[in-house]
């Protein structure tokens, strides 16, 4: 005959559970329960106030049909495809330096994710000024002498989305360091005295045996930068506010704008929930290659 299970270990089998309950409701209710209402919402007639009311893929459709989100469209093509190769390559070779086992590596170290500390409403602040033309690089460079110096991206049409990758990148490559540092860090070092044995140089033992296995620390990378570059919003607001013109509109800002500023509730779920498509897009085989790795080993 089984004895009943003391009070105490019944209160410890159920505490975790109970501490997460609150955590779990909120995220339940704050994130699921309003990605299904926005989803509704982006088949309603919805404009100045939500309604219920059953239309479709009509907003859809008006959204596709809207230039401004084509060129949001565009730019956030643009903006991610330089932002993940600029922040992993960099972040890549940081690491890569850190990990020969410099003697200033905490100082660096601090210095290159000190940007990560900093908002993206800083950041834009900030290479707001540096890039604008009377205020910060060529306003200093021309007055060094080089009076025919011009960098006035920030105020061209053509140009200003590569200030928000110039500016996006400063922050996140020390992020991607670090993910790097770690996966370098955790690599046998057996591996790669055996190479050296062999008469394998440094350059071709990272090329062909280190990268390779920093195959996780590329994929979180991609996914969490994915995931910035999606959701960019304060940055562009803080740098140039979608401009000159809506030269620099992004998804989440064109959103933002439908939703609040033209009174266009729908079209703006349809376009949140066009992004949330994407973000499902790069997270789901993510999270299908990590979950199949252990059965695949098992």
């Amino acid at each position: 005959m089984s004895r009943p299970t003391p009070l105490s270990d019944r209160i410890a089998n159920w505490l975790p559970r109970l501490v997460l309950a609150p955590s779990l409701l909120v995220v339940l209710v704050a994130v699921y329960l309003f990605i299904c209402w926005t989803g509704w919402i982006s088949l309603s007639s919805s404009m100045i106030v939500p309604k219920y009311d059953f239309v479709g893929l009509n907003q859809y459709v008006r959204l596709w049909s809207t230039p401004r989100w084509h060129t949001a469209v565009f730019n956030l093509f643009v903006f991610s495809a330089l932002f993940l190769g600029l922040t992993t390559g960099l972040g890549l070779l940081m690491a890569i330096l850190l990990d020969q086992k410099i003697r200033v590596e905490g100082t660096l170290r601090a210095i290159f994710l000190y940007p990560m500390a900093l908002s993206f409403i800083v950041t834009g602040t900030a290479w707001k000024w540096i890039l604008n033309p009377a205020l910060g690089v060529q306003k200093v460079v021309n007055d060094l002498g080089w009076t025919s110096f011009v960098f006035d991206w920030i105020a061209q049409p053509t140009f200003a989305i590569y200030c928000v990758v110039i500016a996006a990148v400063w922050q996140s490559t020390g992020f991607a360091m670090a993910i790097f540092l770690a996966g370098l860090r955790g690599i046998d070092n057996s591996v790669i005295k055996a190479a050296q044995i062999e008469g394998a140089g440094l350059p071709r033992i990272y090329r062909t045996i280190v990268v390779p296995m920093l195959r996780p620390a590329f994929l979180s990378v991609i996914v969490l930068l994915s995931y910035i570059a999606i959701k960019s919003f304060d940055l562009i607001l803080a740098l140039t506010n979608t401009g000159p013109g809506s030269s620099t509109e992004m998804p989440s800002t064109f959103m933002y704008s439908a939703t609040f500023r033209r009174d266009q509730m729908g079209v703006g779920a349809a376009s949140a929930m066009m992004m949330l498509m994407t973000v499902a897009a790069i997270i789901v085989p993510y999270l299908y290659s990590e979950l199949k790795e252990p059965r695949d080993g098992h």
